[in-house]
Formats: structure tokens, sequence, C-alpha cells
């Protein structure tokens, strides 16, 4: 135990106990002994590290944080890891801004580089000024930035108090995570779930990356619809459609309208010529055509969006795609344009952007008369990829791909299955997870054209003329992983192989970091690594996350899951809601209104920043004034009110402390009783704020009401009677309150629970047992009555509101005072009327039966003054 400070604070409680708890192991996993039955294991979001956190991540990872805390007093064996998200484009980017550089696969290794720059944001640094450095000294920068960015968000982290375990941490761009993934992946493709192809691939043209359907986001941009004449080859009349793509009209296949239409049923199995192009199309029928979309009938073109891609797959239609990975239309003009002038007028977009090539084909169109009608500006949604700053566009390149049950509808229906065999917390969450499965188009593509990541362990043998044999993939045995194909060798060839014809090319993709974070309860559970470690924590107890990325990470890790063991990779899943601006806006970096939360543990406490995310349930929104952080105001009172009734309660004399005799001791601790029932069950229920509201409010109770009716008693100058039992029982009551107290606010206000608890309690609070109702109720007797606390503090209210009527001190003596109760609460209240003197200071009072509803204040007679 210490000693009691004279003047309780909450400033330096943070750097003071946080090195205890670390010195002392506190949140340690114990493993030693340990069973499947004794261990609550969390499955922690690994937050990215590519910049700093901001405040929505201590708004959701507190809500985690107390729940641990809450399962950890239970005398649950807490698995709690914190992992690193260090892969990945979010990383690259910052590297390239932070340092000034850009990668360059083609330039040779330097040994000790120097970046031309070193700080800040660095976005000030244009892409063109970046100096191009090798893939290696990348990397190598990649390494260095993520390893410092993790050690100031492990600051802040162990500031706000959370109970991880960094002895369990985790990289997923370190060795173990390598190899792990590298394996997953590898049993993908031996069962027959990982497969390569050639397809239409969403494509990022400043990343020069694919993009997978979770990773896409809508937004609406300026566009404008171009009427254009299709020529019929019977003779007939043209047929005009509406597009806001002129500029692929080179990739066109076909023409298509909805097979119910009956203006264009008659030209189905027919033929149009393109206009400029004269390349002769089909005009074909399909469900999904649009009959009151523009003209109700549309070209295909291949790609101009995620709909040219399923009618070219499923009407088998030609592949004419014309633009390249850079997003610009490739030199070589598509074959089947063979006149002289349609030739001549694709040599005049190649090349070109999508925006100049939109612009050459509209002055081609209108000098031919083939563009009617006015030009009519419109928005609609376009997509992004989420972390892009262009428009997507759609290339055909050679990916990998993970089955998701797009295309394999047994897969889909397990899915489906476990999503309702997951526990949500709240519910309503479940049906995101849903239409998300229902509603998937293709399976994962996984393959990313980028440098800082895990890479595809994959080797291609060529053929006799040098060709790559894609169909014949190399793979690693498990002991060797990890591998990197790009500067490692396969069994049975040598390095002189490497890129000869009769020899091998290493796979230079490396996996979406999503591939890699669906792994988190393997990564962090040691599997394939660690047998005993990971029986003892999978599946996991909860898997905590925000409510934007159930579609890629919740939805990817049961996938893998499902693949791997065919089961759920956790029991619970507790889905966070967002940090709103005061605007009603969400805060996010890419709208630059986010709060970094440094700041503001550093002025209001960690405890009190704590009190305002804990104050949100799972899956509700919550808003933030960074000028007027009211809920924050309110949780540090909450804090510094906690030091100061601890200290005042226990300054009270304990001899002879241990039975509670008086009627309003007894009534408070039955009311305790029932607010620990009622806080462990909302606990149980992932309703964390709920349990706080309990505790919170009647804490202010015992504070505002208790305290001051029962002071005088506990300094024996009230209701003597010679034995001293009545001022011990207001003493065991006070002292068994506050340990209940500070056990039940422990997982909000770690830091001031626990300088508290330090002042008469053993060891730690955080390893201290959760209070239970019997506690308090075997104190109280079975007797007790719960309700009279609020009948006396009814009656006390009274007593003080006549006072300020009369403009009085609430020390004013009075000389007698009258109450009016109901006839059943008259007795009831007479039990109490010592301490309620005391603390009115009044010399005659008398408790009455009335006709009244609830205890009223009929008269008083301040000393000297009526009233």
């Amino acid at each position: 135990m210490s000693a009691i400070p004279d003047k309780p604070a909450l400033e330096g409680l943070e750097a003071k106990w946080g090195a205890v708890w670390e010195e002392s192991g506190t949140y340690a996993f114990q493993r030693e002994g340990a069973t499947a039955a004794d261990v609550y294991s969390i499955d922690t979001p690994p937050p990215t590290a590519s910049g700093s956190l901001h405040v929505g991540h201590v708004f959701s990872y507190t809500h985690t944080d107390t729940v641990a805390r809450y399962q950890r007093m239970r005398g649950k064996r807490v698995f709690y890891p914190m992992g690193w998200d260090d892969n990945g484009l979010p990383t690259e980017r910052r590297v390239q801004n932070y340092y000034g550089v850009r990668c360059d696969p083609s330039l040779p290794y330097v040994e000790g580089f120097t970046p031309p720059h070193e700080g800040g944001d660095g976005k000030s640094i244009k892409a063109a000024d970046q100096q191009p450095i090798s893939r290696r000294n990348f990397i190598e920068l990649c390494e260095r930035l993520t390893v410092e960015d993790e050690k100031q968000f492990e600051d802040l982290w162990r500031s706000l108090g959370l109970s991880v375990d960094w002895t369990q941490s985790y990289r997923t761009i370190g060795s173990e995570s390598l190899r792990a993934s590298q394996l997953a992946f590898i049993r993908n493709v031996e069962r027959g779930e990982a497969y390569q192809a050639q397809a239409p691939t969403l494509w990022d043209i400043t990343f020069r990356t694919a993009v997978a359907q979770a990773e896409l986001e809508d937004r609406e941009q300026p566009s404008a619809y171009h009427t254009l004449a299709f020529h019929r080859t019977d003779g007939g009349d043209d047929i005009l459609i509406d597009t806001t793509r002129p500029e692929l009209l080179a990739a066109c296949v076909a023409l298509v309208a909805h097979p119910d239409d009956e203006r264009f049923q008659p030209l189905f199995g027919t033929t149009v010529r393109t206009p400029i192009f004269d390349v002769e199309v089909p005009i074909v029928a399909h469900h999904l055509a649009k009959q009151d979309k523009g003209t109700g009938i549309a070209m295909i073109c291949t790609f101009g969006d995620v709909t040219d891609v399923v009618w070219w797959r499923e009407l088998d239609l030609p592949n004419r795609a014309i633009l390249g990975f850079d997003g610009r239309v490739l030199q070589e003009a598509p074959a089947v344009i063979t006149s002289e002038s349609g030739r001549e007028a694709y040599a005049q977009i190649a090349g070109k952007t999508v925006f100049s090539a939109k612009q050459t084909m509209v002055e081609l169109l209108q000098a031919s008369g083939e563009l009617t009608g006015e030009i009519r500006k419109i928005t609609h949604p376009v997509k992004f990829f989420e972390k892009g700053d262009k428009p997507l566009e759609i290339v055909s390149t050679r990916q990998w791909y993970i089955a998701n049950g797009a295309r394999n509808d047994g897969l889909r229906e397990r899915l489906l299955a476990h999503g309702k065999e997951l526990n949500w917390h709240p519910d309503f969450m479940r049906v995101r997870y849903e239409n998300w499965v229902e509603g998937l188009s293709g399976d994962w593509l996984i393959s990313r054209q980028r440098f800082f990541g895990v890479p595809l362990p994959v080797w291609y043998p060529l053929d006799a003329e040098g060709n790559p044999v894609f169909d014949e993939p190399i793979l690693p045995s498990v002991d060797q992983l990890p591998v990197d194909p790009s500067s490692d060798v396969p069994t049975g060839y040598t390095a002189e192989q490497r890129g000869v014809a009769g020899g091998f090319q290493g796979e230079v993709d490396v996996m979406d970091t999503w591939a890699t974070s669906s792994l988190t309860p393997q990564l962090a559970g040691g599997w394939e690594r660690d047998p005993e470690l990971f029986k003892l924590v999978y599946p996991y107890s909860l898997r905590p996350q925000g409510q934007d990325i159930i579609r890629t990470w919740l939805f990817s890790t049961l996938l893998r899951s499902e693949l791997e063991c065919g089961q759920l990779p956790w029991e619970n899943a507790g889905i966070s809601g967002w940090i709103l601006d005061p605007d009603r806006k969400k805060m996010s970096k890419s709208k630059g209104n986010v709060v970094t939360p440094a700041g503001m543990l550093e002025q209001h406490g960690s405890d009190a920043v704590r009190y305002w995310a804990s104050s949100a349930k799972l899956g509700t929104d919550a808003s933030f004034d960074p000028q007027n952080p009211t809920q924050i105001k309110i949780g540090r009172r909450l804090a510094i009110k906690l030091l100061n009734a601890a200290k005042f309660t226990l300054g009270f004399d304990a001899t002879g402390v241990g039975n509670v005799t008086e009627a309003l001791d007894k009534s408070m601790l039955a009311g305790l009783a029932r607010v620990i029932e009622d806080a462990t069950a909302a606990f149980e229920a992932y309703d964390h704020a709920r349990a706080l509201e309990l505790t919170e409010s009647y804490f202010w109770t015992f504070c505002d009401d208790y305290l001051e009716l029962v002071k005088e008693r506990a300094h024996g100058a009230a209701g003597d009677d010679g034995t001293g039992q009545p001022r011990a029982s207001a003493v065991t009551a006070l002292r068994a309150a506050l340990s209940v107290f500070v056990r039940l606010l422990a997982p909000f206000l770690p830091f001031a629970t626990e300088e508290v608890w330090s002042w008469f309690g053993e060891g730690s609070v955080h390893q201290a047992a959760w209070p239970t109702a019997d506690e308090p109720l075997q104190l109280a007797g079975t007797d007790a009555d719960a309700g009279l606390l609020s009948l006396v503090g009814g009656a006390l209210i009274g007593v003080r509101g006549a006072k300020t009527a009369a403009k009085a001190s609430q020390k004013t003596p009075v000389t007698l005072a009258i109450v009016h109760a109901p006839a059943a609460d008259r007795d009831r209240l007479q039990a109490a009327a010592t301490d309620l003197a005391a603390v009115g200071r009044i010399v005659e009072l008398r408790i009455e039966a009335g006709e009244v509803d609830a205890v009223v204040v009929a008269e008083i007679q301040l000393e000297q003054t009526e009233a």
C-alpha cells in the first residue's frame, strides 16, 4: 500500500503506473498451466504503421481494452497481443513522401544510400522530383520508417493504458508473418483455392497495381453524355447510343439491350458498324441492360466499367482492350480496325491519356457528323481505389486469385452460415457481412504490383524459347519458407538459370496486404509455429474492429479460416462505430478532419479520454469536437471525484469495522449489489457503455447522497449509542463500497483506480477479482431496504432546497423540519432520521404520514429565521 497524498491529482499517473505495470508484468499472458477454457483471446486489429494514429483509433481500441480488463478481472487468462500492419500501399506512399524517393526495380542496389529528404509528410515534393532507387534500397527505407512509427504508436497506446501484452507483438512484414502468409498461400494453391488467370482487372494507374473488389469506393464525378450514331449493316436507320466514354469507341465489341425491350428485339442477332472506326459489331441481349437509361441500348467496350466485364464474360465477346497500365491508349490499334481512315483516327489517340483521348474522339465525331445532339453534362458515381486519386481503369492482366464464394455456391453458403453462427455486437452489423457475401461478383484478387509486401512464393519454368509456363508454377517446400522469388532460387535450378531459356523466372508481385492481415489470428497465435499456444487461443474469443472493414478484414479472415480448417476464427465480433466531426462527417485522414490524440491525452489525461470513448456503445457513431470536449471533461471530473472520495472515505477511523447494522448503510450496499449484477450482465452482453453508465450513476449517488448523509456518523458525531457501532457500521459500508466502485471503474479509468487501490488494496486492481453481488449483500443482510437511500436522498434534496429558497447557507441550523411522506414510507424514512437530521443540522425532525406521492418538506424553521 502507498501513502495517500495530501492533494490527490491525475497528473503523472500514466507515467507512474505504466512503469509499474511493465515492470511487474501485470498484463502478461499467463500461459503456464492454462487450458483453452481458461483463456480469453483477442484478435486485436493491427493498425497501419504509416503516419499517425488519430482519435478514431483511441475510440475503438479503448472499447476493446475495457473488455480485456473485465475478462482479466473475471479470472480469465487474457491473450491480448498487438500487431503492426506495416506492408502495403499506405506504407509505400508514406516512404515516398517522407524520403522523397520512388522505387525503380531496374536500378542497382546502393550501399549506404542516403535519401534526399527526410521528415514531415513530404507532400510538397512532386512525384517527378522523387529520386528513383532500387527495390532493395526502397524496402530498407520502408523498414526503417515503419519501425520508428511503431515505436511512437506503442508509446501512445501505453499512455492510453491499453492492457496489451507487449511480448506478444508481431509485424505483418516480419519473418514469422512472411512464413505464415506464404505457407497459407501454398496450401490454398495445393487445394485448388488459389489460382492465376489472365482477366480484366481493376487497375489504379497512379500506383500501377491491381485493386480488389473490397478496396473500391464510389465517388461522384463530373461527366457528360455523348450520343453516337452506329450504322446498321442492313441499311436501316442509325442506332443512337448514349455514352460517357467516347474515348473507348475503338474497344467496342457489341451493342446491348434488354431482352424484353420491344424496341430492339427485331435487331438482336443483326450487326452495326461503329462510327469513325467502321468495325462491324453484333447487337446482343442481356438482362443487365437498362431500358430506361439513355437511349435504352448501350455499347460494350473492353472495358469501360465492371458491367462491361460481366457482359464480356457472359456473352463470350472478344477482348479489344486499348488502355495500358499507365492509363494511356496503347500504340497498336486493335486488328479489327482495317480501314485506312479508322487506323488514322486511332493514331490520333494512341499514347494519349484518357482525358486527352476523349477530347480528340469528340472532335473526330463532331467532324464526321456521327456525334448528334448536344453534349449533356452529368455527375455520376465512378470507381476509385479507396486510397487512390484517379478513377480506376480496367486492363487485362495475369493475376493471382483466391476463391471467395463468388463462383462457388457451396463455399458461399458456408460463409453465410458462419455469419449466422458468429455472435455480432451489435447484431445489426451482421447484415453488412451477408450483403457483401451475397453481392460478390468475382474471386479475391490478391496479387499486387508493388514492392513492400509479402512476396508470392512462386517461380515459373521457362520453355525452350524462354517463355514462362504459367500453368506449371514452381512452389517452395515448407522448410524453405519464407522465400523471395526475385532473389531466391527454386529447388533443382541454379542462379545462372534465372531468365534463361529452359530455366526459370521468379514472381515479382507481392500479396495484397489483406492477404496477410486476413491471417492475424494465425500470426499472433503461433499457427504452425507454436502449436501449444495456437490450441489455447484459437478460435479466438473476440474480433474487435471498425464497421468499414467488415467486407475486407472480417470477411477475408473468416474466409481464410474456412478454407484452412472449416471453422469460425472467433466466437464474437465487436464492431465499433465511427468518430464524426462537429459537422457529423466521418473523421478520416483523406478528408483532413482527423484529430491526433497525443495532445488531448496530455491536456485532459488518459482516464478522461477513455471515459469519453467508453461512453459510446459498439456500433454507435460518436461526434467529437476538440474545441468543446464535454464528455472528456465529465470523465476527468469523475476520475478526480474518485480520488477525492477515496481519500475522504479512507480518512475515517477504521476501529471496530466489520459489521453493518444501520438501515441506511444496508440500503446503500443492497443498491450496490444491483449495480454489480446489472453492470456484469452488460459486460457479458458486450455493452461496456451500459456498464459504465450504471456504475457512474450510482457512484454519484454514493458521493452526493450517501457520503453526505453518513459523514457525521462516520466521524462519531451523530448516532452515538455508546457502543461505537453506528460509526463502525458507516465506515465498514463506506470501505466496502469504495472497494467495489474502484473495481467496477477499473476497466474505464485504469490509472485513477490503480492509484486509489494502492492506498488500501493488495497488488494491482487490474488483477483483483471482479466484484460479485454477494460481497455487499453479505454485509447488508437479508433485511436490507434497497430503496431507502433514494427515499432519504429525496428528503435531503428537499431540505437543501428549502435552505436555498430562503437564501440561507446549507450550514444554517434548522430548529424544526416537518417532512411529509407517503404512509408506506414513513417508518422507512424514520429508520434514517438520525443521519438526515445530522446532515441537515436539524434540531427537531418530524416525519409524518401525509397524502403525498413523494417525500415533501412541509415546513422548515431556520435558526432565527422562519421559512
